[in-house]
């Protein structure tokens, strides 16, 4: 993996505990407004609730092209709806069939494909990775040893925010079994089970698991034990496949400000983290299992009550921050990850939730047990405070809670925490040595380096510009410019990454390259561009001349 452009882990952490990135981008906030600034709650009267008034002015308020609602209450579908368009610029309408890529929201089918393992005795929650997958190896030999089923679901491996992201997002060409392999180069941050930081990678070896207990693919399984047994017909498990339709929507994200439609995000590589393409229709069904006890409509047992329990039970604690006053009342009393969910409070009732984000699309699945309440909210742009103003208003009516105008106040956190950012980069390019010049000579900062667990990226110079590229990840392709010193700052070509970069040198004694170092420029990078995460060294280190 919330434009405030949020990071993916902030969608993630943001929508899990009240508030973009995921996000994804989880990043750096535990509590939906930890990010954003405070400004002044505008005190008018609270507009009645009228589900389908309140998405349309969510589309125009945050600029978002179209998005799905689901709603289901005692077992009933009391909405699956769509609003808005599918592309920008045509008319074809969202409606309660159209698919939208929903990322994260992928990992509570992975969670409960090996929930139902579990209960046909193929494995335990608590069996080493191991003895499933013989080849799997962490950096660490003792978490390879001891790291369990379990522990890969719960975000609590040591690994970093997003740690290793870059393998597949955006777009790689390394395979499922390549990403896994590259795990063992990936330093971990923490200690093992020492605290909670989301992460894809191990989702991706779970899904691993699954397609070697299974003797299938992850799609085809999940489609097998769970998609088709749910009459989840129109749901997909690829890109691909969903685009092999007709009725799916485009995704769009900001350039410049302005909401554009991009290309789709391939991520085939990443099953078990991502994958799952659906339409409110069919997330309602998803999400009336699930309330149910994990029974079908029948009463045929999809998933036993004990395995989805152990699915919404607090895994791995998450922090806590006081959001600024205007979403004081989101605030959490308890906030864990179960086994791909995350769960919290609200109003004194359980919360089990997860965002999800990939390049143009952002999604929600929030539901509450005891309530028997499942709210999935399916959006075709990166803006997490549309979702969040959304289904705190739906939860307030159907909680019968005094109402809020969460529309208007995300509305407003949102734009003063993007002006917050935008001072920030502006304060930080005036304070720069902007006098300075390289070290070097532009030349010698040329040629390949490599990552242990990325691999290699090359900077050639191309007419007048000098052009970094890494090497299996097509799209990452920008013109480095001086910023001081030996920091340059890549401008990717891709813009609607958001995702500038510092590119830093640090030189040996004899004036040759040591090691590189990149960090993103802005605080609203999605957190999967894990650029701190790589340590460069030049393969052949040009001479100084």
């Amino acid at each position: 993996m919330l434009k405030l452009t949020p990071t993916l882990g902030a969608v993630l952490v943001m929508l899990a505990l009240g508030g973009n990135a995921l996000a994804h981008s989880q990043a750096a906030a535990d509590t939906p407004a930890a990010t954003s600034a405070a400004t002044s709650v505008t005190a008018a009267p609270v507009p009645p609730f009228d589900l389908a008034a309140d998405v349309q002015r969510v589309l125009k308020t945050f600029d978002v092209p179209g998005m799905a609602v689901a709603i289901v209450k005692d077992g009933k579908v009391v909405a699956a709806n769509g609003y808005g368009v599918r592309k920008l610029g045509e008319a074809t309408p969202v409606d309660g069939h159209t698919l939208f890529e929903i990322a994260s929201n992928s990992k509570a089918f992975t969670a409960a494909a090996l929930a139902q393992l579990v209960d046909d005795g193929k494995l335990a929650w608590d069996d080493p990775v191991t003895r499933h997958l013989p080849d799997f190896q962490m950096y660490d030999s003792y978490v390879t040893g001891v790291m369990t089923v379990r522990d890969l679901l719960t975000h609590r491996s040591g690994l970093g925010l997003g740690a290793g992201d870059l393998l597949w997002w955006p777009t790689t060409s390394f395979s499922t079994d390549e990403i896994i392999a590259r795990l063992r180069y990936v330093k971990p941050a923490t200690s093992f089970r020492n605290n909670y930081a989301y992460d894809n990678l191990l989702y991706i070896v779970a899904g691993k698991i699954i397609a070697q207990k299974s003797g299938k693919p992850w799609g085809a399984a999940v489609r097998e034990r769970i998609l088709a047994p749910l009459g989840m017909q129109e749901t997909t498990t690829s890109v691909e496949a969903m685009r092999t339709g007709s009725n799916y929507s485009a995704p769009h994200s900001k350039i410049n400000e302005k909401i554009s439609v991009v290309k789709p995000m391939q991520v085939e590589n990443a099953i078990g983290a991502v994958g799952i393409n659906t339409s409110a229709s069919d997330i309602a069904r998803w999400m009336n299992m699930l309330l149910n006890e994990g029974k079908l409509e029948d009463g045929r047992q999809l998933i036993s009550a004990k395995q989805l329990n152990e699915m919404w039970s607090e895994q791995t604690p998450m922090r806590i921050r006081t959001p600024k006053p205007p979403l004081a009342a989101t605030k959490p009393n308890f906030a864990a990850y179960g086994l791909g969910l995350s769960l919290r409070d609200y109003k004194g009732r359980k919360i089990a939730m997860h965002g999800g984000a990939l390049q143009g699309f952002y999604s929600t699945v929030l539901m509450v047990p005891e309530e028997k309440l499942g709210i999935a909210i399916l959006t075709n742009a990166e803006n997490s405070p549309a979702m969040a103003a959304l289904y705190w208003r739906i939860l307030d009516q159907y909680l019968n809670v005094p109402a809020s105008d969460w529309i208007t106040l995300y509305a407003e956190q949102e734009a003063a925490a993007h002006q917050e950012e935008l001072e920030r980069q502006s304060k930080e390019s005036s304070a720069r040595a902007a006098r300075s010049s390289p070290s070097l000579p532009l030349a010698a900062y040329e040629g390949e380096y490599e990552d242990a667990w990325y691999g290699k990226v090359t900077i050639r110079r191309e007419g007048r510009k000098q052009i970094m590229r890494f090497s299996r990840t097509p799209d990452l392709e920008g013109e480095l410019e001086h910023f001081q010193h030996d920091t340059f700052i890549v401008r990717w070509k891709e813009r609607n990454f958001n995702a500038d970069a510092y590119v830093s040198f640090a030189l040996n004694p004899d004036a040759t390259i040591e090691r590189m170092k990149m960090a993103p420029v802005s605080t609203e990078t999605d957190f999967s561009f894990d650029f701190r995460d790589l340590n460069f060294t030049p393969l052949a280190a040009p001479k100084a001349k």
